[in-house]
């Protein structure tokens, strides 16, 4: 039977977070050893110390798994009306990588799918599961943000080999009241194709495959305009973000933490400066694990979580881009979440 609710239930309200990162710990040092570079290089471009990669044979859905299984016991271990997994690494082209998860979970017979928008992806999947529950189509959503980027990087890229790494998170969200601590604002979406090639994995989809089964050397791996990139990232971010904030009759000076996507931490400050957000409002754990793509902000969240760098009352700022290019925002006060 489908669910009903009244007018005032159809906000997405989170209950629970969980993230995850492989154990397989790699340096800065590790790195240098292999490419043309430095510990001060990688820390003074990039505020990136250590990364987590995961294990041969190990893949996205084995990330999302564990987040999952770990957002499900922080909230109760619920019962889950849909899943949704924001991926730009999927186990393989086809089928999606969501029901795998779902049936591993033991979710079968429940809606399960992929969505992609790159760094940006928890965002839009924010947006897709309040949408779910807003529709009545599901009361309580499991959503997911899992990538194992390090396997679309090239490993000789100095330039992108340095930055990104593999992990996970999670949060479930409820019906609920929008006046209620755990209830997401409206979410700002954006995206500009005509940019798309600032941020692509340029082989593998049906435009490369339709001309030739064989692919120009790199191009099946992630190659990304830094510049540009960088200048669009910090325009957009900053711009949804005072978007955001208007849509829910917050002011900038109301947020005290700002949960960005951690793309790397010049982008990071410059986004803050522009927010005006100072240092101590600010999550990062970018030095730690560094750009784990649509699992960045929520593995921050349920990191922030746990070393209690975010607790219950705290007005939080979501925001993020990707490629796409596509970008977003949201707003919520963080709920009391039981111990994990």
């Amino acid at each position: 039977m489908p669910v009903r609710y009244q007018e005032k239930d159809r906000a997405a309200v989170v209950t629970g977070v969980g993230g995850w990162v492989p154990p397989h710990v790699v340096t800065n040092e590790d790195l240098s050893a292999r490419l043309d570079t430095s510990d001060e290089w990688i820390r003074t471009r990039t505020g990136i110390r250590t990364r987590h990669v995961i294990s041969p044979g190990m893949a996205t859905s084995d990330l999302a798994f564990e987040a999952g299984r770990r957002a499900l016991a922080s909230a109760g271990d619920p019962e889950i009306g849909a899943v949704v997994l924001a991926t730009t690494t999927p186990d393989r082209p086809c089928p999606a990588t969501a029901p795998d998860v779902a049936a591993r979970l033991g979710l079968v017979g429940v809606p399960a799918f992929d969505i992609s928008a790159v760094c940006a992806g928890f965002l839009y999947g924010l947006a897709t599961a309040a949408g779910l529950i807003a529709s009545g189509t599901a009361r309580q959503v499991l959503l997911i943000g899992a990538d194992a980027f390090t396997t679309i990087v090239d490993p000789k890229d100095r330039s992108t080999a340095v930055i990104f790494a593999d992990g996970a998170g999670a949060v479930v969200l409820r019906a609920g009241q929008a006046d209620e601590p755990g209830a997401v604002g409206p979410v700002v979406l954006g995206s500009d194709g005509r940019s798309a090639h600032l941020i692509q994995v340029p082989a593998g989809g049906s435009r490369q495959r339709s001309r030739s089964r064989s692919c120009d050397p790199g191009d099946e791996f992630f190659q990304m305009e830094g510049r540009e990139t960088f200048r669009q990232a910090v325009e957009r971010m900053s711009t949804t973000s005072r978007q955001a904030v208007e849509a829910v009759g917050w002011t900038l000076g109301d947020i005290d933490r700002l949960a960005a996507h951690q793309a790397n931490a010049r982008i990071l400050k410059a986004v803050a400066d522009r927010l005006a957000i100072p240092a101590g409002n600010q999550l990062s754990n970018i030095s730690r694990v560094g750009n784990t793509g649509a699992a960045s902000i929520p593995l921050l969240l349920a990191q922030s979580a746990e070393n209690s760098s975010l607790t219950a009352g705290h007005r939080v700022l979501l925001t993020a881009f990707g490629g796409g290019l596509s970008w977003g925002a949201a707003t919520l006060t963080w709920p009391r979440l039981p111990a994990s």
